[in-house]
């Protein structure tokens, strides 16, 4: 049995060209349209239509006698003007009928009265589902079709479809599961007009291609014993609760334009608008027990969302993302801390710290803590000895664990030895596996690319210079080999991101210095590079350069499908008080400045996000005050 559940079309924002003084006005109300409902007539069984209920669900039931029964026409819902939007979805519940290899059932269609011109449909077979437009131009008109795979879909049970178009992208979800989506050489038409056409359900106004069921036709003595209704409640406005009294109900988030289902406890998104960031607001200012040199961002499982400062002074706080702000939670004792590293393993939570300065006994060593479940703190695990380290990098290769420490200096001597520690399983404790050597080592940044694995380091100071090579590393033969090596400046940090198959390294370079020469104040106005890995002469080649002002971070996060990077400016030679940039992604033209955020000693920048939207936070090396910043998207 064939049975259609319902069938809703969400409009975004479409409007008539504006003339002279008219204001941009919408074409239709831009609320989510039920057109199922628009088109079932007050006679439902007199037009041979029927409600019958399967699998508990309550759907209508067509006949082949009346194929143009469930329509209407389209002035009903083009209030304002008569082109359909650019932008759409369309979300369909049904549950289709086997059928044979070759043939197609229209789900809905569009047509042009006069000529009975298909002007949009959309159809399914038993392995693929169909959605066709027609495109005029100086030309002529010609119809397009976008074909989307789905061999489950005839398998006689209830299925939701939703249908997302933008521009020459066409996405297609069944039941809230993985988009499949197409790029095509032809963009959906920005001028398809609506006047004088009609909405047809289930049909292409023919009994050909009719949404038909395995049962036939409905007995002659057969009545329409309910009223047309559909079973979908859509809630419009602020995010509602999804509980056991939402469940399987839609919310549309008109701000966001998205469309979400109520599974269990969660709100899951079966449409999501193309996010766009708009602009940058401030959010939480975040006071800290001193001047802040580092920050991670984390979550634990059960626990929550949280934020590690590494403060100048003798104490490092945590704190709780709580009723949409960060509230203090753990005080930890630290040593002129310079950033904090979470991972896990197993089970296992931890956060690790790099120390810069020794304890009142003169000793040297950074901390590695773990989160107690039952404390719901983190207790010290393991101290390791290290030499005004900077940063801590964890990763895992081949199932074993490893931690990497930047030793900038050991008293005068920034020539020193970083050490990479792998975990004991039998011990349960880090104990050291390499050493490299560095010089003044400010960051390390681990990768993968295929099967191989690398691990980069950010070298600032030599003695005497910050013009010194920083080198990348591949894991061969059970250690870390020299891959390449790249002239930095004062290296600060390494950032590695994608963008679709491509690979980048940003360095952020802080200061261009020499003992012999005279020191300059444009000696921090430098470049800072990002390079991006050629895969063919297997080696990371200059792909764009930025000028910033003693660069110390970067940090890179996508919006939407857009892609960005905000850099820490701290310093520009004269004053603290600089702008940090965004910059996002624009393909041909690499990285172009978008935002620019006034900062104070800015040096560290995390991206996170919550069920309430995008942020970012940056910690200043200069006040005790860290800013949450939030991305207000269109």
């Amino acid at each position: 049995m064939s049975v259609l559940l319902t069938l809703c079309v969400v409009l975004l924002p479409l409007a008539t060209p504006g003339r002279g003084a008219r204001r941009w006005e919408p074409c239709t109300d831009l609320r989510p349209l039920d057109i199922l409902a628009e088109a079932v007539p007050p006679d439902g069984a007199a037009s041979g239509i029927s409600v019958t209920r399967v699998q508990g669900a309550l759907g209508l039931q067509l006949s082949a006698a009346a194929p143009h029964a469930m329509s209407f026409p389209a002035s009903k819902i083009f209030v304002r003007c008569d082109l359909f939007p650019e932008e759409f979805s369309i979300v369909v519940t049904l549950k289709p009928p086997s059928l044979p290899p070759k043939k197609n059932e229209y789900l809905f269609s569009v047509v042009a009265e006069g000529p009975d011109a298909l002007l949009l449909g959309l159809r399914y077979s038993p392995t693929r589902v169909h959605f066709l437009f027609l495109r005029e131009d100086a030309a002529g008109a010609w119809q397009t079709r976008v074909t989307f795979r789905s061999p489950a879909l005839t398998d006689s049970q209830w299925h939701t479809l939703v249908l997302a178009v933008t521009e020459d992208s066409f996405s297609l979800t069944m039941d809230c599961g993985v988009p499949v989506d197409i790029t095509a050489d032809v963009r959906f038409p920005a001028t398809l007009s609506m006047q004088g056409a009609r909405f047809f359900i289930g049909s292409r106004r023919r009994t050909k291609g009719l949404f038909t069921g395995l049962t036939g036709r409905p007995e002659d003595n057969e009545v329409l014993k309910y009223p047309y209704e559909t079973n979908v409640k859509m809630t419009l406005g602020p995010r509602p609760p999804c509980t056991k009294v939402e469940d399987a109900q839609f919310w549309f988030d008109a701000s966001r334009k998205g469309l979400y289902l109520c599974v269990g406890s969660e709100w899951v998104s079966v449409l999501a608008a193309k996010e766009k960031l708009d602009y940058v607001e401030e959010y939480q200012s975040l006071h800290t027990n001193s001047e802040t040199l580092g920050l991670e961002v984390f979550v634990i499982p059960e626990a929550g969302l949280f934020v590690a400062t590494a403060n100048r002074k003798a104490t490092s706080a945590i704190y709780k993302w709580m009723d949409g702000k960060f509230a203090s939670y753990q005080n930890i004792p630290t040593q002129q801390a310079q950033s904090w590293r979470h991972f896990t393993i197993g089970r296992k939570v931890f956060l690790a710290v790099a120390n810069f300065d020794p304890n009142e006994k003169g000793q040297e060593f950074s901390v590695i803590y773990k989160w107690s479940q039952r404390k719901l703190r983190f207790t010290p695990y393991q101290r390791v000895p290290t030499h005004s380290a900077r940063d801590w990098e964890a990763f895992e290769m081949a199932g074993e664990h490893f931690l990497a420490v930047a030793n900038h200096r050991e008293g005068d001597n920034h020539n020193i030895n970083s050490v990479i520690y792998k975990w004991n399983p039998r011990t349960r404790l880090f104990e050291p596996n390499q050493t490299i050597a560095t010089c003044g080592a400010y960051d390390w940044e681990f990768f993968t690319v295929g099967p191989y694995s690398f691990l980069v380091v950010a070298n600032a100071f030599n003695g005497t210079s910050t013009k010194v090579q920083s080198h990348l590393y591949v894991w061969l033969l059970g250690s870390f080999q020299l891959f390449q090596s790249f002239l930095t400046f004062g290296a600060a940090d390494w950032e590695v991101f994608r963008i679709g198959d491509r690979i980048f390294l940003a360095v952020a370079n802080s200061h261009s210095y020499d003992v012999e020469m005279q020191v300059q104040n444009d000696s921090y106005v430098i470049n800072s590079v990002i390079y991006e890995l050629n895969v063919t002469a297997q080696t990371f080649v200059k792909f764009q350069e930025i000028t910033t002002c003693s660069a110390l971070d970067w940090e890179f996060f996508s919006v939407g499908e857009d892609y960005f990077l905000v850099v820490a400016n701290s310093f520009d030679g004269n004053t603290f008080l600089v702008n940090s940039i965004i910059y996002r992604w624009q393909g041909y033209e690499g990285f172009v400045a978008v935002h620019s955020l006034p900062t104070f000693g800015c040096r560290d920048w995390e991206a996170f996000r919550t069920t309430a939207g995008s942020y970012l936070v940056y910690s200043s090396a200069k006040e005790p005050l860290s800013r949450v910043l939030r991305l207000r998207t269109g």
